[in-house]
């Protein structure tokens, strides 16, 4: 936790307020904008883009972060919002970079975007200069453009491909500390018994890093495939949301969203939802919801999510639980409570190489 935190989260302790990360709701977006306004005003700096983006401003950056600093820059940002200040300053060096949100690339654009990246590759922070756009906005560009991504069924090699890449992006973000015990640990157990946090087999991964050692599929392809293959992992390599355990986890999953009772699907810790659901990790249950409410809820795209979670509740959940009665009546089955979530993975349970994760997603195939 950082030092200008700690007066901000015992506040919010005191009020019964979490901590959260992920995605930024509408709500906490606001509150963002009105704290940047007041501190610009606070202080007489003039832009917001100068205020976060100091460096672009070499003959003022001296005024303005003596500024910051007088009046409390990492404190003032995050008031009101429940996040480490360094995810709210992120946020908002996002919201107002001049340089983002600058509506489709033109064909002239895209040639730019493809010529820099022959010069100069992945360096995203440089391209994204040179054509006056975000490091974010020119990655994800290209990532739509590749001329080399595949759109059918995932092969054996590029499955493989995937697993290897995954496996050295974690590695590579590990610290000094981490690598070194690791090392440590390969030099006492010849049978290489490593095991990992099972947070970091799918937070904090770089998808666009990902995507440049696999090839042939884009950011988004990597990050479906692999959650994929990690909730099969997860379960000792069985496709255990299928047929019946499908439908349990869809009842759960609408009973849980209806029980935690928020006004933004942001304010939802998919951490803890997962939990409640199995072995699986969050970006799976965020996948089943999408699918749920894409699938049940007619012009979902119109509703507040709290009308989405009361249709869902009210009219499809009944069905889903008549469905799931018949099925164990006819097999003779009862309930069964999902398995609790592992804390600890080993490393040869998750990254070795075969083709059992090609072909479609399971619980389709059921």
């Amino acid at each position: 936790m950082y030092r200008d935190d700690l007066e901000r989260f015992r506040e919010f302790k005191a009020q019964g307020v979490a901590i959260k990360f992920g995605k930024f709701s509408a709500k906490e977006n606001k509150q963002l904008e009105k704290n940047v306004e007041e501190f610009l005003s606070l202080t007489g700096i003039e832009s917001a883009d100068k205020l976060l983006h100091t460096d672009r401003y070499p003959e003022e950056k001296a005024r303005v972060t003596s500024l910051k600093r007088r009046h409390a820059f990492r404190v003032h940002i995050g008031k009101g919002i429940a996040r480490p200040w360094k995810l709210v300053y992120y946020r908002a060096k996002k919201m107002f970079d001049v340089n983002n949100y600058k509506g489709r690339y033109s064909k002239r654009d895209t040639e730019k975007l493809k010529k820099y990246h022959t010069l100069h590759g992945n360096n995203w922070k440089k391209i994204g200069e040179m054509v006056s756009r975000s490091s974010l906005s020119v990655a994800l560009k290209f990532s739509q453009i590749s001329s080399q991504i595949n759109h059918g069924a995932w092969s054996k090699t590029e499955t493989q491909k995937l697993i290897k890449a995954v496996k050295e992006v974690i590695l590579k973000k590990m610290s000094l500390q981490e690598l070194e015990e690791v090392d440590s640990k390969l030099q006492e157990n010849p049978e290489r018994r490593l095991s990992i946090v099972r947070e970091k087999l799918y937070k904090g991964i770089s998808w666009v890093e990902v995507e440049a050692k696999v090839e042939t599929r884009n950011w988004m392809q990597c990050k479906s495939k692999w959650t994929e293959i990690l909730t099969k992992r997860m379960n000792h390599g069985q496709d255990i949301y299928r047929g019946v355990n499908a439908l349990q986890a869809k009842i759960k999953l609408i009973e849980r969203l209806y029980e935690i009772n928020v006004e933004d699907s942001n304010e939802i810790d998919w951490e803890d939802l997962a939990a409640a659901i199995g072995d699986v990790p969050p970006s799976f249950v965020q996948t089943k919801f999408y699918r749920l409410k894409a699938t049940c809820v007619p012009f979902w795209q119109n509703k507040t999510f709290p009308e989405i979670i009361d249709y869902l509740y009210e009219t499809s959940l009944p069905l889903l639980k008549g469905k799931l009665e018949k099925k164990l009546a006819r097999k003779g089955r009862a309930v069964q409570a999902p398995a609790a979530p592992r804390q600890v993975f080993l490393f040869r349970d998750i990254f070795y190489y075969d083709d059992d994760s090609e072909g479609e997603d399971p619980e389709e195939q059921g």
